[in-house]
């Protein structure tokens, strides 16, 4: 697997264009990773595909 820093992440279009508060996600087979763009040196928090759709469709409203 490719290290954390290769990985494609890409930040929320509900993030300021400050850029210095927010989280960053990417999308991996296995996986969804989340970490913050303050310090990507820390470990991302990981996920499962489908627990990720749960907290969406939670943190929605849905």
């Amino acid at each position: 697997m490719r290290g954390e820093t290769e990985l494609a992440w890409f930040k929320s279009s509900y993030s300021g264009g400050e850029g210095d508060s927010c989280v960053e996600v990417v999308v991996t087979q296995q996986t969804v990773r989340v970490r913050d763009s303050k310090d990507v040196t820390r470990p991302a928090l990981a996920v499962g595909r489908e627990e990720w759709m749960s907290f969406l469709g939670f943190a929605s409203g849905r």
